[in-house]
């Protein structure tokens, strides 16, 4: 049997590529011989740049930027050469990412993006002519104002004072905007961004109402930080003419692909599109028996352009079998069945603690991944049996 795997990572616990062995070790406890492939997935958040840069035989820069909280980290981006074009892969979650902020410290109205920006110039400095940017994961809420700050641009408040913005919190501070000192070297470079397309900046589904509470504001900072962000839509129009506060993918990364946009002239894409001119899995699913995916949750979100739903689509054009792994199962995952995943499963045995499960998920994922294989090969070997008495039948007549 041809198995492909296209699995994506578990947040805080496994990459991609780690959740594709521990499913294929599971596979081999059942049945050494199955022709197994593993394709390791990315959405443009944790393990991103490790991915893209190992798929593309590149080089890791290790870097010390600005976090989310505004202390210095450790980080770093990706380089590879495609076509004599030297290009850069930068991961928003590696710089900005949730897990990046203390859980005491967990309120998008107070941290920055200005890591990103400063990712960006010492990506230019080590002459990237195309940057392609993963915007996922993030902890952060802050419309791109840290990383615009950082790249060169100058904010002012009413009284034309120069002011030091690189917040949510801050932004209704800023009346007038000042671009022209943006490096002179973004003006040419591609900058392409992958992003959850269904993102948008502003309004009753804006990025700061959609995902504030879970970075943990209080339902009166979630108002006041979609104030801000409607105002800095509003200055990015009137400075730049660019409409960002409705655009797809404008509200990734709290609001970041929207600062891209406004300030960069970045492209915003559907990640799984953008991802997949860099990771091919097409061909691989065309010739499989059977695929295999994988997500740290699976529920109603999950359609909305994640990894599984848009494996188990490329898989449907192909009339394949498709079958998902995940940490959890959340509200209204049936809704998967629609999106062409056939069956799902959580890999959790038993009720447990956040911190056994990051633990015990590579384990635990191997053993679910044999048990559903048990199964499919029960169900493999009664296929057989019928099939050889439907052939014994016809002989008879």
């Amino acid at each position: 049997m041809k198995i492909v795997i296209i699995p994506s990572g578990f947040k805080e616990s496994l990459s991609a590529e780690e959740v594709g062995l521990s499913i294929e070790r599971g596979i081999e406890k059942v049945e050494s011989n199955h022709d197994v492939t593993v394709i390791p997935m990315v959405d443009g958040g944790e393990g991103f740049v490790n991915t893209i840069t190992k798929l593309k035989e590149g080089r890791i820069i290790n870097t010390h930027v600005t976090g989310p909280t505004g202390q210095k980290i450790d980080s770093y981006f990706g380089m590879f050469n495609e076509n004599g074009v030297e290009t850069a892969v930068i991961e928003m979650a590696a710089i900005a990412g949730l897990r990046h902020v203390p859980i005491n410290q967990r309120n998008p109205l107070f941290t920055t993006t200005y890591g990103v920006g400063e990712t960006i110039i010492e990506a230019l400095n080590h002459n990237a002519k195309r940057i392609l940017i993963g915007c996922g994961d993030s902890g952060t809420s802050d419309g791109g104002v840290g990383m615009a700050q950082a790249i060169g641009v100058k904010f002012y408040d009413d009284a034309h004072l120069l002011i030091d913005v690189t917040c949510g919190a801050e932004i209704n501070q800023i009346h007038h905007m000042d671009l022209s000192q943006i490096d002179e070297r973004v003006k040419d470079i591609d900058i392409n961004v992958a992003v959850n397309w269904t993102n948008v900046l502003c309004g009753p589904q804006g990025v700061a109402r959609v995902f504030g509470p879970q970075k943990g504001a209080s339902p009166m900072e979630v108002e006041l930080l979609s104030d801000n962000l409607e105002h800095l839509a509003d200055l990015i129009f009137s400075h730049t003419g660019r409409e960002v506060a409705t655009i797809n993918g404008g509200g990734a990364s709290g609001g970041l692909g929207a600062g891209l946009v406004g300030f960069l002239d970045a492209k915003l894409h559907p990640r799984f599109d953008i991802i997949m001119e860099y990771i091919q899995v097409s061909e691989a699913i065309q010739h499989a028996d059977l695929v295999v995916t994988a997500e740290g949750c699976i529920d109603y979100q999950t359609p909305n352009g994640k990894i599984p739903s848009e494996v188990a689509r490329i898989a449907k054009s192909f009339e394949k079998p498709v079958i998902a792994f995940a940490g959890t199962i959340g509200k209204n995952a049936k809704i998967n069945y629609q999106s062409g995943i056939d069956a799902f499963t959580s890999i959790i045995p038993k009720p447990t603690s956040l911190e056994k499960s990051i633990l015990d998920a590579p384990k635990w994922l191997e053993n679910c991944a044999e048990n559903a294989f048990r199964h499919i090969t029960i169900g493999f070997d009664l296929a057989q049996q019928l099939k050889a008495e439907q052939e014994k039948r016809s002989l008879k007549k």
